[in-house]
């Protein structure tokens, strides 16, 4: 193991030579204290212009000491220690578009915004967790096609 609390995947940790042709992964975090989780992505290199040249140039990511975006999941990463949680490699991908897709996709099919017990607070910065202020008030029509047997 070359890093502190190393990604697993399929129960096994996640080196550098096991990169090969994949530039991303989704990802599960999860707290062992409270058993909250959070789902993420993210990608093994990043492109970025250098000041001053015209080529971009490529370089690895922080993907190794990465614990996510969310401000509640590293507050906790820094009050409780990086050893209370598990980094899983849930799956792998060898497009940006493909890594992009199955990120949201498990996170709508896990329910991260309506369900207790997780970290995510939106979805691809467009979908957002409904403020526990705001009271919920739907009007469903009577004749909604979706609902008739």
């Amino acid at each position: 193991m070359d890093y502190d609390n190393p990604w697993l995947f399929n129960n096994e940790v996640f080196n550098d030579s096991d990169i090969g042709k994949f530039v991303g992964f989704v990802y599960l975090i999860v707290n062992n204290i409270t058993s909250k989780k959070y789902i993420g992505r993210k990608y093994f290199h990043q492109v970025r212009k250098v000041k001053g040249k015209s080529r971009r140039q490529r370089s690895d990511s922080d993907w190794k000491k990465y614990y996510g975006s969310s401000k509640g999941l590293l507050d906790d990463v820094e009050s409780l220690g990086k050893e209370n949680f598990t980094r899983i490699i849930l799956s792998l991908h060898t497009t940006r578009g493909d890594c992009n897709y199955e990120e949201v996709k498990q996170q709508f099919n896990q329910n991260v915004l309506e369900e207790e017990g997780w970290y995510n607070e939106n979805i691809n910065g467009k979908w957002h967790r409904k403020p526990t202020h705001i009271a919920e008030a739907r009007l469903r029509s009577t004749k909604n096609p979706l609902c008739e047997s």
